[in-house]
This record gives C-alpha cells, sequence and structure tokens, in this order.
C-alpha cells in the first residue's frame, strides 16, 4: 500500500484567487482525503450592523464582496423592506434585475478567466476578461462605479437609467452575445478543455442535494434549483428558467456558466423591453420591528440574509449565509480520487469566494 502524505494547499496559491486552505491527504500523487481549514478572514462586518443605521448598512452590506456586492445590498434591502411593508416600486424592481445580471455576467466572466488560466489556457484567460471590461463599461456608465455599485437603497434605488441609454445597452447586447458565444465555443467544444474537465470532480444529483450545494454547482449535478424561479426584483415577470446540466463533473459546472451568461444577456434583453415608467423609490418611515430571511441567487448560488430589527434604527443582528460556504461539502466530496495536479481545477469549478464566506 503506497505510504500516505498530508500536502497542505492555500491559503497562497498561484492559481488559487481566495485563501481557501486544505490539506490534502495524498498517495503518490492521487488525492485519498481532504480537511478544509476556513477562518483566514475577519472583517467584523456582522457586528457593524450595531453601530450603522439600518439605512446606512447597505453600504456595508455591499463590501461583503466586491465581485457579487450589488446582490448582497439586494438581498439586504429586500429583507428590510419585507420587515417594513415597503413595496418597491416596479421601475425599481426592473433596475434592480438588469444591474444584478450585468453583476452576474462580470462574475461568470470573470471566472471563466481564472479558470481558463487554472488549466494553464492564458489566451483564453485575457479574452475572458476583455470581454468583461465592457461590462465594467456598462455599469460604470449607468452606476457610476465599476465593482461597487452604491446604487440600491432600502426603498427601491437612488439612479435611473435614461431610455437613451436602455437603447443604447439593447443594441450593444447583440454585438456583445456573439462574442460571447464565441468564447463559450471554445470553453465548450475544445477538444483541450474537454480534456481537462471531463470526468473531473463528479458528483451525482443526489449526492449534491444531501450535501445542500447550490448555484451553478448544484444544477450542474442536475438539482434544479436557483432562487430567481422565486420572483423576487422582476424575475417573476421575466420568464426565467434556470440552467442545468447532469454530468456533474468540471466541464458541466463550466459549461452551467456559460450558458447563464446567454441566458443573463437575454434577462437584460427583456427586462429593459419590459421595464415600466414611474418613481425609483419609496419613502422610508419609521424604523424595522421583526425578522426575515432574504433570498437571493447571486453568481455562485443562493445567499441568505437573516435580518431582526427591535424598532431601533440599528438591527439587532443581520447573518449571512453564503453560497460558498454551502459549496465547500461539495468540494471535499469531488477532490478524492483526483490526481494533485488537477486539485486547482477542481477547486476553481465551485467559483470560491472565501471574502463573502468569512467577512
Amino acid at each position: 500500500m503506497p505510504e500516505r502524505i498530508v500536502v497542505p494547499f492555500g491559503p497562497q496559491h498561484p492559481v488559487l484567487p481566495e485563501p481557501i486552505h486544505l490539506d490534502l491527504v495524498l498517495e503518490d500523487e492521487l488525492v485519498v482525503d481532504v480537511v478544509p481549514s476556513i477562518g483566514y478572514i475577519h472583517r467584523g462586518l456582522e457586528q457593524l450592523v450595531q453601530k450603522r443605521e439600518f439605512t446606512e448598512y447597505v453600504y456595508v452590506a455591499e463590501r461583503i464582496c466586491g465581485i457579487c456586492s450589488f446582490m448582497h445590498a439586494v438581498a439586504y434591502c429586500q429583507g428590510v423592506e419585507q420587515i417594513m411593508g415597503l413595496e418597491v416600486p416596479d421601475r425599481a424592481r426592473y433596475l434592480r434585475t438588469i444591474w444584478s445580471e450585468y453583476s452576474r455576467l462580470h462574475s461568470h466572466l470573470l471566472w471563466l478567466g481564472l479558470f481558463a488560466d487554472g488549466m494553464g489556457f492564458e489566451n483564453l484567460f485575457m479574452r475572458s476578461w476583455q470581454l468583461r471590461e465592457s461590462v465594467l463599461d456598462v455599469l460604470e456608465d449607468t452606476t457610476g462605479g465599476r465593482v461597487i455599485q452604491g446604487t440600491c437603497k432600502v426603498g427601491g434605488v437612488r439612479r435611473d437609467i435614461g431610455q437613451e441609454k436602455l437603447d443604447e445597452i439593447h443594441r450593444g447586447l447583440d454585438s456583445f452575445e456573439q462574442q460571447c458565444l464565441d468564447l463559450g465555443d471554445v470553453f465548450l467544444n475544445d477538444e483541450t478543455v474537454k480534456y481537462r474537465l471531463q470526468r473531473l470532480g463528479i458528483v451525482g444529483k443526489d449526492e449534491a442535494y444531501a450535501l445542500g450545494a447550490v448555484g451553478p454547482t448544484a444544477r450542474a449535478s442536475g438539482v434544479p434549483v436557483d432562487i430567481r424561479e422565486t420572483g423576487y426584483a422582476a424575475y417573476g415577470d421575466l420568464g426565467f428558467k434556470p440552467v442545468v446540466e447532469t454530468a456533474g463533473d468540471c466541464y458541466a459546472r463550466c459549461a452551467v456558466r456559460v450558458k447563464e451568461v446567454y441566458a443573463s444577456i437575454d434577462l437584460i434583453r427583456r427586462a429593459i423591453d419590459g421595464i415600466p415608467e414611474g418613481p425609483l423609490d419609496v419613502k422610508v418611515k419609521g424604523t424595522p420591528d421583526g425578522e426575515y430571511f432574504s433570498r437571493v441567487e447571486q453568481p455562485r448560488g443562493e445567499v441568505i440574509h437573516y435580518l431582526r430589527g427591535d424598532g431601533t434604527k440599528h438591527l439587532a443582528r443581520a447573518r449571512i449565509r453564503t453560497p460558498t460556504l454551502a459549496n465547500i461539502p461539495m468540494l471535499v466530496k469531488m477532490l478524492p480520487g483526483a490526481q494533485l495536479a488537477d486539485v486547482p481545477v477542481v477547486v476553481l469549478s465551485i467559483d470560491p469566494c472565501i471574502s463573502c464566506t468569512e467577512r
């Protein structure tokens, strides 16, 4: 029987964009067991809820994670609005949806680039990030911020997008979609990519469901769970259907994200076509008194903001469950059986965000 050794992987590693630490138990080059360790980041963001008024804390919520900052803001504001019984205007709901889907495009294209880099495909990395730049340009043009938007607030949104700008965005989606299709064709059909990703890190549907996986990680294993189907923001008006694959390997997780890029473009089109006129926000009177579980579909999966107010201007409690935390048990299940050289690809396939996870 080969001798077993323990190799530490992370929290700093040339391939890892996030400080996750794994103790890999190896027999020769084969991974036979994994022990994860998290806890390298702590910023006290949940304690800040006791020091910032509930209308101000949205700025803190946005900074839980830079990549999915707008969706953290939506989850937080949505929770406070439900506690206070506020009905967000329709135009604000549609604007939240447009910016959420642009944030998803930003995140997925960033991940596709990092994933290509993890495979050693530098040209594909550069092309993915080149397309991401055009997404960030739209976000900057419409919100003033490339990564942290700052446009979501309790009761609605802070900024509008004029019809002329909406028409310009709509026209630009055609060429952007074609470029994404060309990029996706490489990820989905290139023989080298398929050789690196297929039959690697396989987790079946039943196992993924039992482990509580969320987002593309779950949908790649055939679990059709997507919180956008609940109809929050304007998704209930847009006829959304989740992207699902069944192979449960690294290739399937990549395919889900590639196809979600196409789905996000379609959702933005439909949101622009259907956006109504009207106010951007409602007046916020009083203070939150009650509790609510707010659920939003981030690029990595379902995020939960549990909020509790006690009738004062400061919330009594804010607790966040992020998708990466839910997907780490899946990662531990994927790695045994992989070669040491494939560990970075498997880790990246869940799109880990440790900044989100630990706060």
